[in-house]
């Protein structure tokens, strides 16, 4: 009973800090981070142990899939170049600066042990970044790209993590054998999430009952990432390209009553793992730190602090060179900025370079090392740090930055939003058409005057309309998700936009089954 009501106040704990951080306008993840360290030194908190190969499939796995799942595909291969860059170059350049740095500070530190350090605090998180940014509508660009960049840097970041420890683990490390295993790998897991969502979809076509059908989607995302790395894949682009894959075809499949529910528990799940990795690793902070003399302690610290500023600083150094470098490219003429290859403006690239704080992801991978990993207690006690540090100090200060620099506002979703509602409620009307019923010329009435208010504000702000619970209703919400869907595929709209539609819809939809 005891254990169930510590648990309880931790959970509590974890809502007020929540409330408080939206209170003061700060992503909450800060506050969480907060509320961890402080645990490491409460005494008498429990310290619950987990085996490390599962915390990564039991924290990374369903975040994962939940940023998979909104992601644009459009979107994300208009803004290649820079995801690249930051998924690629800036998470390698992290991941050797860090290294570097951590064996400089403590030369019996195993250079194995050391570029896992790397790769551990190599990737941000960019939920507590887009949390601070979309209240204040900074350019759309910015989000896709924070948010590219957090759907596949885990993937480099834990790839070079797999390595290393790897090569911990073998004392003898031979890259030529090695090689040709990764890119079987790569590609593999790329096939695997593609047929593992074919094989979901056709066994979620086949529930109907809500709860069933989010056990199923949950244990599906579960099973997909252990699978994986059982058979030698990578469970990250494993999970992702299955979540890309169902998104392309769950919302022509999945009922309204289905959808909205799972949403909702999804939602909720990622806030839990994140209240349970910082408070797990707070908890498991506590003896690690005791147990360190006075010395060692001193010396951690140092490497801490140490791989803090690499890390921060690693990430606009890159962010400006990169920007620099396409500014300098155009001006000589020797590159034609389109869409995939737009150049950055000095204010943009200052945003991007300062949403580099860490999350779950740390966390988890540092919280999943073997037992005997050469130096575990210094890589927990540095990736925590690193978590804890940028979240304070990057996540605090990022909205008075982006109010100082006064970004100018640009929302092509709110656009692409109104322009696909008008198309959605032509679309509702052409199926009523010929129904000459009192009903239905009401429901033409009702469409029509929603339609009106579409074509008047081609810029967005225009709500759906709301109409009576009927079957003629339920016909024209079909035609009318049958039409965004279509723009979508089509790409006139991205995925911001039509979720955002897509949840009008259910909304009408579950109001017609009324």
């Amino acid at each position: 009973m005891q254990e169930l009501e510590q648990i309880l106040a931790l959970f509590v704990a974890a809502v007020l800090l929540a409330a408080a951080a939206r209170r003061v306008g700060a992503p909450y993840p800060v506050f969480l981070a907060l509320g961890g360290a402080l645990l490491a030194f409460v005494p008498g908190v429990p310290r619950p142990s987990l085996p490390p190969e599962l915390v990564l499939a039991l924290f990374v796995a369903p975040v994962l899939l939940d940023a998979a799942y909104d992601t644009s595909l459009r979107d994300l291969r208009d803004n290649w170049a820079p995801v690249a860059s930051l998924v690629i170059v800036a998470v390698g350049l992290t991941t050797a600066a860090a290294a570097i740095v951590a064996h400089a500070v403590v030369p019996a530190l195993p250079w194995a042990a050391a570029i896992t350090l790397g790769a551990i605090v190599a990737p941000p998180d960019a939920v507590a970044a887009t949390a601070v940014l979309r209240p204040l509508h900074p350019p759309q660009r910015l989000l896709t790209i924070l948010e590219g960049e957090s759907l596949l840097n885990d993937a480099s970041a834990l790839l070079i993590y797999r390595i290393a420890v790897g090569a911990a683990a073998l004392h003898h490390f031979a890259w030529s054998k090695f090689a040709p295993t990764i890119v079987l790998a790569l590609a593999g897991s790329l096939i695997a999430g593609y047929l593992a969502a074919r094989i979901w979809s056709w066994l979620a076509g086949h529930v109907r009952d809500v709860p069933a059908a989010i056990i199923l989607q949950f244990s599906g995302t579960f099973i997909v990432w252990i699978v994986a790395e059982h058979i030698g894949l990578s469970g990250i682009l494993t999970v992702v390209a299955f979540a890309i894959t169902i998104a392309r075809s769950a919302p022509a499949r999945i009922p309204a009553r289905l959808r909205v529910p799972s949403y909702a528990v999804w939602e909720t799940a990622v806030f839990i793992l994140n209240v349970l990795a910082f408070m797990l690793i707070g908890m498991q902070l506590r003896p690690v730190w005791t147990r360190l003399d006075d010395v060692v302690r001193l010396q951690y610290a140092e490497v801490a602090a140490c791989v803090l500023v690499v890390v921060i600083l690693a990430r606009m150094v890159w962010t400006m060179v990169y920007g620099t470098t396409l500014r300098t490219l155009r001006a000589q003429g020797l590159i034609r900025p389109d869409s995939t290859l737009a150049v950055p403006t000095v204010r943009g690239g200052l945003v991007i370079s300062w949403c580099g704080m860490r999350g779950i992801v740390t966390l988890a991978a540092a919280f999943a090392l073997p037992g005997d990993f050469p130096y575990r207690d210094l890589i927990m006690l540095t990736a925590c740090s690193v978590v804890l540090g940028t979240l304070v100090i990057q996540g605090l200060t990022l909205r008075p930055l982006i109010l100082a620099l006064q970004l100018k506002e640009d929302n092509p979703v709110a656009i692409e939003v109104a322009r696909a509602r008008a198309v959605a409620f032509r679309a509702a009307l052409d199926e009523i058409d010929g129904d000459p019923s009192e009903e239905a010329e009401l429901l033409r009435l009702e469409y029509r005057a929603a339609l009106m208010q579409a074509e008047g504000n081609p810029e967005g702000g225009v709500a759906a309309a709301e109409l009576p619970a009927d079957p003629l209703r339920r016909s024209a919400i079909g035609a009318a998700r049958r039409a965004i869907l279509t723009l979508r595929e089509s790409e006139e709209i991205g995925d911001d936009a039509f979720h955002q539609l897509e949840e009008e819809l259910d909304r009408a939809e579950l109001g017609a089954h009324g």
